[in-house]
């Protein structure tokens, strides 16, 4: 039969230790020995490694003197939050009005309490602190949240649904105890939105597919978010709107004609409004106007019977240029002899050209005289030619 128990504790350890179930004394490191011969002793060990006293009856425990003269109880502020720390390291947070209680002999494991009633931002070196150590909150429940906000774009902070503050490019983490927060974040930089597809009657009843791209960024973030909830959504209506208003007070001829009276129009209905919103505009363009496709071969018609048109008219201003010039020619040979004899010699050069052998008779003579004369019949000329 086993008359004594031996207990051995570690340093970083405490040992409760019961009598029939009852609580009679709690064991720092060391050894003991004890008379137990009807094995009335049990032990519980806690470790001393842990952020605080962990037990299933703690509330229990502190209500025995032999337990509240071994540990110190804290409580957290109804606006505060509790950083427990073991060795300088985070260990555990906890929220606002909990309690905390450590072993009085734990000297490496400390509290602070962070008053959050009104900044609920957290520092950037605690903030480092509390990802390194991978502490998010107690059980399901997360204790803080983080934003990064890239270069080129705002943060906002909502506070129980009013936007509290915006937020310039960088890191940041918040509590969130006590109220309900909501970031979001805007991009600056500029943006392309595109209307597509928009089947819109012209005023003279033709029906045209018409596609719409503006480039937009936001120039008031503050303004834009306390008036608009979509600001993407916001900015495609508007301007959908104003290119049916603009497409449908126009007639076919008038949009084909130049397309960037669309644009300009549109520009002129739109930026002052949407400047007012937090909109700030670059430009406005219409990519394409798509015909449909009888009214597409109607008009390829109407183009190739006006460009026949155009054609023909400056055909028959050349012709009458031409007679007008010949004309003008035979005037001037008419009373000059020298001028006529040019002519004619013009003409015999050509005809030469053509032959390519030409058998004379009669001498140079006959082929000045007698081969062409502008005077009168051509000459039958004693010369055979052959080619």
């Amino acid at each position: 039969m086993k008359l004594w128990t031996s207990i051995s504790v570690a340093d970083d350890e405490r040992v409760l230790l019961y009598r029939d179930r009852q609580l009679v004394r709690v064991l720092h490191s060391g050894r003991y020995r004890m008379f137990d011969p009807g094995r009335r002793y049990s032990t519980e060990t806690l470790s001393l490694r842990e952020a605080g006293v962990k037990h299933g009856n703690l509330e229990v425990l502190l209500t025995l003197e032999i337990f509240r003269a071994e540990v110190d109880v804290e409580t957290i502020g109804q606006e505060e939050v509790g950083i427990v720390r073991l060795d300088g390291q985070v260990k555990a947070v906890l929220e606002p009005g909990s309690r905390f209680v450590r072993w009085r002999s734990s000297e490496n494991l400390t509290l602070e309490c962070i008053d959050i009633s009104n900044n609920y931002r957290i520092a950037p070196a605690l903030l480092a602190q509390l990802e390194r150590s991978g502490v998010n909150g107690i059980g399901s429940h997360k204790a803080w949240m983080q934003l990064t906000v890239p270069d080129q774009t705002l943060g906002q902070l909502f506070v129980d649904g009013r936007l509290a503050e915006t937020l310039p490019s960088g890191r940041y983490g918040f509590w969130l105890y006590n109220r309900e927060l909501n970031t979001q974040v805007s991009d600056l930089k500029w943006q392309s939105v595109e209307i597509s597809g928009q089947e819109i009657l012209t005023r003279d009843r033709v029906s045209l597919r018409l596609n719409l791209n503006a480039v937009y960024r936001f120039s008031d973030v503050v303004k834009l978010l306390s008036q608009v909830k979509s600001p993407g959504d916001y900015i495609y209506r508007r301007l959908q709107l104003a290119l049916r208003e603009t497409v449908g007070t126009r007639t076919l001829d008038e949009l084909l004609a130049d397309k960037n009276a669309i644009a300009k129009t549109i520009t002129k209905s739109v930026s002052e409004h949407l400047q007012e919103m937090g909109f700030e505009l670059e430009q406005i363009g219409i990519k394409d106007i798509i015909l449909p496709g009888d009214m597409k071969d109607i008009l390829n018609q109407v183009v190739q019977a006006q460009k026949t048109a155009e054609a023909n008219l400056i055909r028959r201003r050349e012709e009458t240029a031409a007679t007008r010039s010949l004309q003008n020619t035979a005037r001037m040979i008419e009373g000059n002899p020298v001028l006529l004899r040019l002519k004619e010699l013009e003409a015999l050069e050509k005809v030469a050209d053509r032959i390519g052998h030409l058998t004379v008779y009669g001498g140079l003579e006959g082929v000045m005289n007698g081969l062409v004369s502008l005077t009168g019949a051509v000459k039958s000329s004693n010369g055979q030619t052959t080619s």
